[in-house]
């Protein structure tokens, strides 16, 4: 009743094989990211990722380099999986700025419903900062104006930091 298939993904002999589906146009093959330097250019930086999981992880955890690399890897793919989908629509759109609305209709195509929802309500909340911020700072007349820290009241920890201070 079902096909057997061999870990390459190749059908056995006899059986039909089935098209390949290409789930990821900005994809780049594992041999593409670790055949050289110029592969290496191609993902996020390392340090961003490190400092992005040593920031969940209790303050004593160690975090190996090769863990390093493989969430590297994989939040490049990640990445690259929803702009590529982002940009499709773009181009469909004949647009050439992706924007946030982008992203999260990218996420939804692709069935990534649960992400779509905490990325809408960041979203919303950054607009609504960055409209703040633009009319504090407007409002100052432009000379020693406010200036708010974006990134600070945005982030995804600030609940947990207010319910540790508690």
């Amino acid at each position: 009743m079902s096909e057997d298939f061999n870990f390459t993904g190749v059908a056995q002999v006899g059986q039909t094989q089935p098209q390949p589906q290409n789930l990821s146009r900005a994809s780049t093959s594992r041999d593409d990211c670790n055949s050289g330097a110029v592969g290496h250019d191609n993902l996020l930086p390392i340090a961003n990722v490190g400092r992005i999981m040593k920031d969940v992880l209790p303050p004593q955890a160690k975090i190996s380099k090769r863990a390093k690399e493989t969430i590297q890897e994989c939040a490049t793919e990640f990445v690259g999986f929803v702009t590529g989908e982002a940009s499709e629509r773009c181009r469909r759109e004949r647009r050439k700025t992706i924007n946030g609305d982008d992203i999260c209709h990218a996420m939804r195509s692709l069935g990534l419903d649960h992400y779509t929802d905490a990325m809408r309500r960041y979203l919303q909340r950054y607009r609504e900062s960055e409209e703040l911020a633009a009319a504090l700072n407007n409002g100052s007349g432009g000379s020693g104006g406010i200036q708010i820290d974006v990134r600070a009241e945005l982030s995804i920890f600030r609940g947990n930091e207010q319910q540790d201070r508690n």
